[in-house]
């Protein structure tokens, strides 16, 4: 009986055991934490941040993300730059959201094409958009034909997307054609954007369960509770380009470099100043090649070259220099064709660059022309005209001190020792002197 009860209970147990595991494997498993891939650009719009919002869409499109967060605070920037982020923005597999933060940030002329391409457009309330009509260059003024071209192109490319995120093309159009600018209360009112948000997290809660359309019209329903955020950071190459790419950094490393180069002709063999020299030349070119370049302005600064040399080497009582000087500064003023004030050298860096440039080549180079006309005068030549002193009788020759050192010398007369004499001439290493004259009583 014993053991009829003890089978059963085993049996039970068997059982038992294999109901709690077909409940485990019946179990939902437990639901895998959303990753959002973050990138922060906080900066003018060019090749450099082009080619970051690029590796940060690559990421999240190979990573696994949930979708990628841009964070934009930009005044604007280059418009072949911005072509190339949208198209990067409209053709991510991931969806992009933008997201003009923190308060007092704003997404101006470039960074609103950026912000009305994304799947999501989110602004902190402390922020704006807009102002966003083409500049081709900072303080030109093109003819009204070209002007219109190019709104008229900015409009339409504007149109080609903002349809299709369902957001409003007048507004967006009036943003360009007007340079109107709205806040982000407003953009909400207007449906240019698509929510506010105080911070990530309120932004990514607020996301949550929403159906958003693609641009080829698919839907998708965003899942972004409790994400975990990635923040991409930029390499040390990206970080190295992005202090290239400002000009003024780029000018002064082409002048610096120019005068090292300089000092290394002059003085053959240092390497130092002539490696280094080459190096800050070859970064500020480098530099200067991702921005737009007006070719006038380099063919000022050449201008400007040749008159400073022409002025260091003749002579032009300061009128060659001064022209050269004018052509440097107009030359450096105006060597970026920025469309924003941040792309643009700044004016007193330029003038006092110029200034500092011009003066310093001058008088180098004046200095070398000097030292290349004077002869060179070796041994007893170089005694010509030097004083010297009698160390014992010349009845006609006799022993002189000339500059410490010990000389022949013959005099036209006989000389007392320790006279005062100046050499005259010389034959081979005699010296000829004379009595020296004696100086000028004092009134």
């Amino acid at each position: 009986m014993v053991k009829r009860i003890g089978g059963f209970a085993v049996r039970v147990g068997l059982v038992a055991a294999a109901v709690l595991v077909a409940c485990g494997l019946a179990a939902p498993a437990p639901a895998q934490q959303p990753l959002v891939e973050k990138l922060v650009l906080s900066d003018t719009i060019q090749p450099v941040t082009a080619g970051l919002l690029d590796r940060a869409i690559a990421r999240a499109n190979s990573g696994g993300a949930q979708a990628l967060l841009v964070e934009l605070d930009t005044p604007g920037g280059l418009l072949e730059s911005t072509r190339a982020m949208v198209g990067a923005i409209l053709s991510s597999r991931v969806p992009v959201i933008v997201y003009v933060a923190p308060a007092g940030a704003r997404a101006g002329s470039a960074g609103f094409f950026l912000l009305e391409a994304a799947d999501i457009a989110a602004m902190d309330p402390g922020t704006n958009a807009g102002a966003a009509h083409p500049v081709l260059e900072f303080g030109a003024k093109p003819d009204e034909t070209m002007n219109q071209k190019i709104e008229n192109d900015a409009e339409a490319f504007l149109r080609s997307y903002v349809t299709k995120r369902n957001r409003n093309p007048e507004a967006a159009e009036a943003a360009v054609h007007s340079s109107h600018s709205y806040t982000a209360q407003e953009a909400l009112d207007q449906h240019l954007i698509d929510l506010t948000a105080t911070s990530d997290a309120a932004l990514l809660a607020a996301l949550d369960g929403r159906e958003i359309t693609r641009m080829d019209g698919t839907k998708l329903v965003l899942h972004l509770a409790g994400a975990r955020i990635e923040v991409l950071q930029p390499t040390l190459r990206e970080q190295l380009l992005g202090w290239l790419v400002n000009p003024n950094i780029a000018l002064l490393l082409l002048v610096g470099g120019a005068l090292l180069i300089y000092l290394e002709f002059n003085a053959p063999g240092t390497i130092v100043p002539g490696a280094l020299g080459t190096l800050m030349v070859l970064l500020a070119i480098f530099g200067l090649n991702l921005l737009p370049i007006r070719y006038t302005a380099v063919l000022l600064l050449l201008a400007a070259l040749v008159l400073l040399l022409l002025e260091a080497k003749f002579g032009g009582h300061g009128a060659l220099a001064i022209a050269g000087i004018v052509c440097l500064t107009f030359g450096t003023l105006t060597l970026v064709a920025a469309p924003v004030p941040e792309l643009a050298i700044n004016p007193f860096v330029a003038i006092a660059v110029s200034a500092g440039f011009g003066g310093i080549t001058v008088f180098l180079v004046r200095l070398v022309v000097r030292a290349r006309r004077r002869k060179a005068r070796l041994g007893a030549t170089a005694m010509v005209g030097s004083r010297a002193t009698a160390m014992e009788p010349l009845t006609p020759e006799g022993h002189v001190v000339v500059e410490g050192e010990i000389w022949r010398a013959v005099a036209s007369e006989p000389v007392v020792a320790g006279a005062p004499l100046r050499v005259v001439g010389h034959e081979q290493y005699l010296l000829h002197v004379a009595p020296a004259e004696p100086p000028e009583p004092r009134a």
